[in-house]
């Protein structure tokens, strides 16, 4: 290619990037001035109900929209409308139905240009590199894609294997990927600055969560590293089986592993016929998450159903089949202390223990500093009385008029949400998320939490972790003691000099619902007033007059409640 061609196709591909990131913040900025004005703006003139009336049609039409962005764009916004697509936890079906399938639509590279960059990375014609190279690839994916291979047979003969699955990245993925990594943090900048966000989530560290994982993934190398570490986790599990990496056949852009293509996992049909029981596969599914988030701290943080098979296994096996994961470019890890903190959930979601739940919710950071403990405490006790055993199915057909009897009952805790998002739990969330959502699919009945119960027994009959967990307990409850004495004196004091205060969390919401609206009554006295004043004496006094109006604007605002005093 000549000097001046290359620098024309240079000059093409910046103006395609450019154009990239535009396209991107037209439709985030729409979407978010949509938001604020149907959310926020109308419900604070009284016009809630109203919003409200459109809302699902507002919504349907919007993730249409940016299903054929992503679509068309395909990097970074394919992950994100993978990952939207997925909470069917928060999002109406309108709306993730939308974005079904949106992996499925990503076109594929041009076969000679996947040879180049095989060629580029390998330093080998592909040829040479591969016996046979299946041209029509078997998925292609938002970073990149993979084609059917059979290895060279100096090499096959080698390894023991000669079927395999070449994945290459799409050539200047690593450009697009950082263009939308850019038009990301210019979102999470806007949305720190809307307090409905702020002050449940760090929008900007939730992005730089997405950016760093997203640049792990464009590079194979990491996700073969991924692989090993993950294989040496369960390397005594039976039960999980991972790919076999070629080292010899793998770069940064390029990376070849056994061939392990089995049924698909939420193939219940193909399951039933292989003999297979699904609702098994749903159980050990939840086991090896659970083992992923408790015990090992690390964790496949895309597991969607593409990246799951299940491989039957021979009939003179003692299992019947085992779990092969795939695609380790997306993994998270937790640290030793998280690691002891999720586990004491575990045990209080095993036990349905609606206080060591609050507790333990609170050490992990979920809740606002704001909640009223004492209301959710007696919530969480209401829903493990009710709904705690239930599968996905039963709560689907839960009487809705119960579930607005429960949303009466802790109605300010319901409109309040007291949770957020601590920027380190993301692909925890999102890998509990894709998974609660497989097992679904095996069997509507399942309930995900239910398999807490034995995971829970079969890690306190363990010992390891547990040790360190009521270790760390122990300490806590020694550190307890020591303070005692003196917050026995204190309490003491308090009670001598009738200081001390008893809460009455219902008395005290409507006491501070009260003292909101008499604030708003009289700021709209006030603004009525200085209105008048200024439109009566604007013809005599005319600069008094105009100033009195713009003053009017303060006491409207905060009256409307755009503003909340500190």
């Amino acid at each position: 290619m000549s000097q001046e061609s290359n620098l024309g196709s240079k000059a093409r591909n910046t103006k395609a990037l450019k154009s990239r990131y535009r396209r991107i913040m037209r439709f985030a900025t729409r979407a978010l001035l949509q938001s604020w004005w149907f959310e926020l703006f109308l419900p604070q003139l009284g016009l809630g109900k109203l919003a409200a009336r459109g809302r699902i049609r507002r919504l349907t039409k919007l993730a249409r929209r940016f299903h054929d962005l992503a679509a068309d764009l395909g990097g970074l916004m394919i992950k994100l409308g993978q990952f939207l697509s997925s909470r069917l936890d928060v999002l109406p079906v309108e709306i993730t139905s939308q974005l079904e399938g949106l992996q499925d639509e990503v076109n594929p590279e041009m076969f000679s240009e996947i040879l180049e960059q095989i060629e580029r990375e390998l330093g080998l014609p592909a040829h040479e590199a591969f016996e046979y190279f299946e041209e029509a690839p078997l998925a292609a994916a938002s970073l990149g894609q993979a084609h059917r291979a059979t290895l060279s047979p100096v090499l096959a003969l080698d390894l023991g294997f000669k079927d395999v699955v070449v994945k290459v990245l799409r050539p200047n993925i690593e450009e697009i990927v950082e263009v939308d990594i850019k038009a990301l943090r210019k979102v999470g900048v806007i949305l720190s600055k809307v307090k409905l966000v702020s002050r449940r989530a760090d929008a900007p560290a939730l992005v730089e969560e997405f950016a760093a994982t997203s640049m792990q993934e464009i590079n194979y190398l990491n996700e073969a590293k991924n692989l090993e570490k993950f294989k040496a986790y369960f390397a005594q599990d039976g039960r999980v089986s991972v790919p076999e990496v070629i080292w010899e056949r793998t770069s940064r852009r390029v990376m070849a592993l056994s061939d392990v293509t089995a049924i698909k996992i939420t193939d219940v049909e193909s399951l039933k016929h292989a003999g297979i029981d699904p609702n098994a596969v749903a159980a050990e599914l939840a086991r090896v998450t659970f083992e992923q988030f408790f015990v090992t701290g690390f964790f496949h943080a895309d597991p969607h159903p593409g990246n799951i098979f299940v491989t039957p296994k021979p009939t003179n096996s003692e299992i019947d089949f085992s779990l092969t994961f795939i695609d380790f470019g997306m993994m998270g890890e937790i640290t030793n202390q998280q690691r002891l903190d999720l586990q004491k959930l575990l045990f209080a979601l095993a036990s349905r223990d609606p206080r060591a739940t609050l507790v333990a919710t609170q050490r992990l950071n979920f809740l606002l500093p704001s909640v009223d403990t004492y209301e959710l405490e007696r919530a969480l006790e209401t829903l493990f009385e009710r709904f705690g055993g239930l599968g996905v199915a039963d709560l689907i057909q839960t009487d809705p008029k119960e579930i607005r009897d429960l949303a009466l009952q802790y109605g300010q805790l319901v409109r309040t949400l007291p949770f957020q998002l601590p920027e380190n739990y993301l692909l925890l969330f999102r890998s509990l998320s894709l998974i609660s959502g497989v097992t679904s699919s095996l069997n509507r009945n399942f309930n995900l939490w239910d398999a807490v119960d034995p995971f829970a027994r079969t890690l306190l009959s363990q010992g390891g972790g547990l040790l360190r967990t009521f270790g760390a307990q122990a300490l806590e409850i020694l550190t307890t003691l020591v303070k005692l004495p003196q917050r026995l004196d204190s309490l003491a004091y308090k009670l001598d000099r009738g200081e001390l205060i008893s809460r009455a969390p219902e008395t005290e919401k409507r006491i501070r619902i009260l003292d909101s609206s008499v604030r708003r009554v009289t700021a709209s006295i006030i603004f009525a007033t200085t209105l008048l004043t200024g439109l009566i004496i604007r013809d005599t006094q005319a600069e008094l007059g105009s100033l009195l109006l713009g003053a009017s604007l303060v006491p409207l605002v905060y009256a409307l409640g755009l503003f909340r005093a500190k």
